[in-house]
């Protein structure tokens, strides 16, 4: 038998003490981001973290045909979506993921607590996260978070999240392909003063999307040989201030250096750059194009209806219990990264920019 690694092991392995590789492990402050990541890299080299993956095949849910399987309680599934700022049960986005989690939870015939907490002591201090089978994480969860349940060895699926160095299964909406094809589009309307506009450090979703317009931005060779930087505003919320949009858009303008169109990284942001927009005077699509990303509920009744990217979110939700499910009946399989296609919809906040280009 393979012997058990430590965090001795890892710290005579580096040469630094103990408590130095707990506080590590467990994000605490009193230690460097670098000596995090070596920490991190050793643990993973040694074994650290995949010999807990052992607890996988001891969760692993009686087969139907198993004596036991009748007789035994209703097991349950961990779902973790943190109340930060707008990732909240009512959210028209991760409300319907978590929709989507919920019901092929119960169509599986496994029970589900959801637990909100933002703070990894508290919540190993409320729950025992090893009587649950494994865990789905929704949205943003703090790394600190994540290391606590990848150290007991819980197995998890992340959706529209992930954390480098924890590996586990993920699954998200294809957003570079989805954005590409988007810019690709409006590019082919004509548009060739295109704007990004988003905090691409928020979420890896936004700077995926980033990367998706930039590609294709670089692909056509608009803009010369570098494409205009991202709009992100002053603060790190997802859903950028009015205030701060209007005051951009307006400077813009009055430089003669207002784009024929805005790709927003989600449709708060599109739905608050087009009230920005009319408080200025400026007209949605006549004067600019405006694009976002997710299709939420108010994209549909949003004056004019919003062009964007249709996400799947229940789809979403479902596909992180299948994973899960695969997971705990394969725990020595490689951890797999899904993605779900995007669909584009074009609504009314678009146009062709031909009558606009040939102005500047």
């Amino acid at each position: 038998m393979a012997k058990k690694v430590t965090m001795q092991h890892i710290a005579d392995h580096l040469g630094v003490s103990k408590y130095v590789i707990s506080k590590a492990l467990s994000a605490q402050d009193g230690v460097s981001p670098a000596t995090r990541e070596r920490v991190l890299h050793a643990a993973k080299q040694l074994g650290y973290f995949t010999q807990k993956q052992a607890h996988m095949q001891k969760a692993r849910p009686a087969g139907e045909d198993s004596p036991e399987a009748d007789n035994r309680p209703k097991q349950s599934v961990l779902v973790l979506m943190p109340s930060i700022r707008f990732q909240t049960r009512e959210s028209g986005y991760w409300g319907k993921v978590l929709d989507g989690v919920s019901l092929a939870l119960e169509q599986s015939g496994l029970g589900m607590v959801i637990v909100t907490e933002t703070n990894a002591d508290r919540f190993m201090n409320v729950l025992n996260p090893q009587g649950f089978l494994g865990l789905i994480g929704i949205g943003l969860i703090s790394a600190s978070f994540l290391l606590e349940i990848h150290r007991i060895g819980l197995p998890m699926v992340l959706v529209d999240h992930e954390e480098p160095l924890i590996p586990c299964d993920t699954v998200f909406i294809n957003n570079i392909d989805s954005v590409g094809r988007l810019t690709d589009y409006l590019i082919g309307l004509g548009h060739r003063h295109l704007q990004f506009v988003g905090n691409i450090h928020y979420s890896r979703s936004f700077f995926d999307r980033w990367n998706g317009f930039r590609n294709v931005m670089e692909e056509n060779g608009l803009h010369g040989p570098v494409v205009p930087e991202p709009l992100g505003m002053s603060n790190d919320v997802p859903v950028q201030s009015r205030e701060e949009l209007r005051l951009w858009l307006d400077h813009a303008r009055r430089t003669d250096a207002l784009p024929t169109a805005l790709v927003c990284a989600n449709d708060a942001i599109a739905i608050n750059a087009m009230d920005a927009l009319r408080e200025l005077g400026l007209s949605v699509p006549d004067d600019i194009s405006v694009t976002g990303f997710d299709n939420i509920d108010d994209a549909v009744v949003s004056q004019p209806p919003l062009t964007t990217i249709h996400v799947a979110k229940e789809l979403l939700g479902k596909r992180a219990v299948e994973m899960l499910q695969w997971r705990l009946a394969h725990a020595d399989e490689p951890f797999e990264k899904r993605l779900l296609a995007g669909t584009l919809l074009a609504r009314g906040s678009h146009a062709a920019a031909r009558q606009r280009e040939a102005a500047l």
